[in-house]
């Protein structure tokens, strides 16, 4: 069985699909999560093509560290072409032996898995944001969701002093957690936007919340100081959805932090480096909340994934996997409640419905008002 065939898809303004169908006919997708620059994640698969043409899918492996190691250059953009190459690659794999993917990746360790949800809802205009979170929460946590997750900061964060930092913020959080109740985990996204010197006391402010843990504080910019900040925090941290390799996660962990490894597993290498990283966290006893938000091919190959690993904790998802917007992708996944079911379907499970294409157009994302700066004309993530 050889590759026949590589088909490039840029769907809306942020989301990157491949397809590699063999010379047999049977076909399979995979997705990048460099949702800001999905156009060069193309360009460097189209450099690929020419090896990949030819080559047996079934040697992820090989092909991996050919692609990986063939030029001296690293970096998102390369480890997000290669995560979509692999995720079709195994979705291939799956077809070719009729099973599941989490079927050749060892077997599972669990029947279900279990979901932290991205909170949304609808909102109420004649309510403040605190209100609607809490009434949003409750909706969820009826619904059967043992796991939410907010940015709880306040939208003018960089600008305000400590003391209406830390008090806007700890209301936000009290009120996530009425409406969560005590048997639901919280989790509180900063999205990299704090220094450290904020973050620690605002840690210590929201620690009385007992969140299930305090991710993305600092940028990713320096390993050793996300291990320091770690030691400095007594929430449990989580870490790496903007990481891109086994090695950063290694040298993560061995720094000391975080507790919770986060890979994207369209960024960090597809499914063949995620199952890596997960054995690399468990050797340092973290466990693997896998990132995703990005749509249901995503979502599925983590879940794979976490059906496999013993050091699994919690799969980030969002409703959006279920809107319209994404009714492109056919997807024979199953949320019941808070959990996704074990998928039973050959590879991966989700498809790309062709006839769908034309209502998704490619426009380039507006990079306007990314990120946000201060009063004083300042980035506001430049710390």
């Amino acid at each position: 069985m050889k590759i026949e065939k590589i088909e490039k898809f840029l769907i809306r303004n942020n989301i990157f699909v491949i397809r590699i169908t063999t010379d047999t006919g049977i076909s399979g997708v995979g997705q990048a999560a460099a949702y800001c620059f999905p156009e060069a994640v193309s360009t460097v698969t189209e450099k690929y093509e020419k090896f990949l043409i030819g080559k047996n899918p079934e040697d992820t492996e090989h092909i991996q560290q050919y692609l990986y190691r063939g030029f001296p250059f690293r970096g998102a953009i390369i480890s997000s072409a290669l995560s979509a190459i692999d995720i079709a690659l195994w979705d291939i794999k799956g077809k070719i032996y009729d099973t599941p993917i989490w079927n050749l990746l060892g077997g599972k360790v669990r029947n279900k898995i279990r979901l932290h949800g991205l909170l949304g809802g609808q909102i109420d205009n004649s309510i403040s944001r605190d209100e609607n979170i809490r009434k949003n929460a409750a909706e969820w946590r009826d619904e059967g969701f043992t796991a939410l997750k907010i940015d709880p900061l306040p939208s003018n964060y960089y600008d305000l002093t400590m003391d209406r930092l830390i008090s806007a913020t700890r209301d936000t959080v009290a009120a996530f957690r009425e409406g969560a109740g005590p048997d639901v985990d919280i989790i509180l996204e900063i999205h990299r936007k704090l220094t450290p010197m904020v973050n620690i006391p605002l840690a210590e402010a929201l620690q009385e919340f007992n969140p299930m843990f305090y991710e993305d504080p600092i940028q990713i910019d320096s390993m050793m100081s996300q291990g320091e900040l770690a030691k400095r925090i007594s929430i449990p941290l989580a870490n790496g959805e903007r990481m891109h390799s086994i090695w950063e996660f290694r040298e993560l962990l061995t720094h000391g932090g975080p507790q919770y490894i986060r890979p994207d597993v369209g960024l960090a290498g597809g499914i063949t480096q995620v199952k890596k990283i997960a054995s690399i966290g468990e050797s340092f006893h973290s466990a693997l909340v896998t990132h995703n938000f990005l749509g249901p091919i995503l979502t599925a190959a983590s879940v794979h994934i976490d059906a496999t690993i013993p050091n699994f904790l919690t799969q980030e998802y969002s409703k959006g996997d279920e809107s319209e917007q994404n009714k492109v992708f056919k997807n024979s996944l199953k949320r019941k409640g808070g959990y996704i079911l074990l998928p039973d379907k050959p590879g991966l499970g989700v498809e790309i419905d062709d006839s769908l294409l034309s209502e998704n157009p490619h426009e380039t994302l507006d990079i306007e008002g990314f990120p946000p700066l201060r009063e004083d004309g300042s980035v506001a993530y430049s710390v």
